[in-house]
């Protein structure tokens, strides 16, 4: 199976649920919480011997992720402190062997699997209970050749024991090479296992996406890519973090990486008891409630070659979806389209929208005066074929010799 094969499904998908999830949500200040108050591993341990999530209902999480209209799932199997979450033969720092006593992993994939949710795994390769991450592999060559073995084995468990898994999420390569890691020998086993599974670049070799974190980053044309971001500050559950994103700034997130070509991976992070904090639910389930009328304009779409000053715009084959996140009032312009322009109309209601064009733009007049949808309203534009735009640098700014028309007549199809 290729790169395209396998991609497919989740480029389409566009919208998934990443969560991070394990002991440092007990002390509930965040999954770094080891590492950044220095808490060596003899205290930080007994955390396990407390988790014990008697109300982890997996069901109850992807039901929610459906319901946000997400379409793929990312847990962490073991974050950078170690704790594995499913039954592992290389550590004893894991669910099934101290208080939890039941593979977490387990009941999160076959819940995936009732829910016909696609399975992500996310996979620390550093493990900060090791000295030897610290110390590198020049200075503790043992040391690291222990840690580099004590990780491919637990990949290739993941990869063996759990039935499909369709997305691989690595991460903690820094600050070292794929070389030191065997990155190499570590996908090819994972392919063997896993034909279809797709591989982020945190392996640190370019694999099958990117992973920009808690910003959005176009990749280059025709390379996947997928912004990972959180619902506040933090990946782990931080009692203390109340900075929640609002539906709108995540609505805005979601459309400017599908305008790129790109995925919004977002992130919750559970309690220690296993529930999903209330703020994280509401905001989700607003989301989705905005996706149930205009996924049509995220869901399979492409990167789109067309702006506007109010917001943005997605491509699907010939239909350009404009969102408008600030509404301009009555009239809105769309610059740089070089297609003869069919249609327009209101995404919500269906209702047509009068335009015209001049030259290189689209019109949409005697628009309402406030935004039929706060949180991005949806126009509809249908193309006459697929899209072509204009480039100010090579096209100059006057019209296509082959499109010139006159300024003042509308396009067959407008109304009035």
């Amino acid at each position: 199976m290729n790169a395209t094969e396998r991609l497919n499904w989740w480029q389409d998908a566009q919208y998934g649920m990443f969560i991070h999830w394990g002991v440092y949500a007990i002390p509930a200040r965040g999954e770094w919480v080891m590492h950044q108050e220095h808490i060596p591993h003899e205290e930080y341990a007994p955390l396990a011997d407390e988790f014990n999530p008697r109300r982890y209902e997996p069901d109850d999480w992807v039901q929610l992720a459906k319901e946000a209209g997400m379409r793929y799932m990312v847990m962490t199997t073991r974050h950078h402190d170690g704790y594995s979450l499913f039954d592992s033969q290389v550590s004893d720092f894991t669910a099934p062997k101290t208080a939890a006593e039941r593979d977490l992993i387990r009941s999160y994939v076959e819940a995936c699997h009732r829910g016909g949710m696609p399975v992500g795994f996310y996979y620390s390769l550093l493990d900060w209970r090791y000295p030897a991450y610290f110390r590198g592999p020049e200075k503790d060559p043992e040391g690291w050749n222990e840690l580099v073995e004590y990780m491919h084995a637990q990949v290739r468990e993941l990869c063996s024991n759990y039935g499909r898994i369709d997305v691989l999420w690595y991460d903690g390569g820094w600050p070292y090479t794929p070389e030191a890691w065997r990155s190499s020998e570590l996908n090819a086993m994972v392919r063997e296992l896993q034909p279809q599974v797709i591989i982020n670049n945190r392996s640190l070799l370019p694999e099958d996406f990117d992973t920009p974190e808690q910003h959005i980053q176009f990749s280059e044309p025709g390379r996947p890519w997928e912004a990972c971001m959180t619902l506040n500050g933090s990946w782990g559950y931080n009692e203390a973090d109340e900075q929640w994103k609002t539906p709108k700034q995540v609505i805005e997130y979601l459309v400017r990486c599908a305008s790129g070509g790109g995925n919004l991976l977002l992130n919750i992070g559970p309690k220690a008891d296993g529930t999903v904090p209330g703020e994280s639910e509401k905001i989700l389930r607003e989301v989705g409630t905005w996706l149930r009328t205009n996924g049509g304009s995220i869901y399979g779409t492409q990167r789109s070659p067309f702006f506007t000053s109010t917001g943005m715009t997605t491509l699907k084959g010939s239909t350009l979806f404009v969102h408008v996140l600030r509404w301009p009032g009555r009239e809105l312009v769309v610059p740089r389209i070089r297609n003869q322009v069919r249609s327009v109309h209101m995404m919500h209601d269906g209702e047509p929208v009068a335009f015209r064009q001049k030259n290189d733009r689209l019109f949409l007049e005697k628009l309402p005066g406030r935004a039929p949808d706060e949180l991005d309203t949806v126009i509809v534009v249908e193309l006459d074929g697929p899209p072509r735009a204009l480039d100010y640098f090579t096209d100059g700014w006057e019209p296509h010799p082959d499109e010139a028309k006159a300024d003042d007549v509308p396009p067959p199809g407008d109304v009035g």
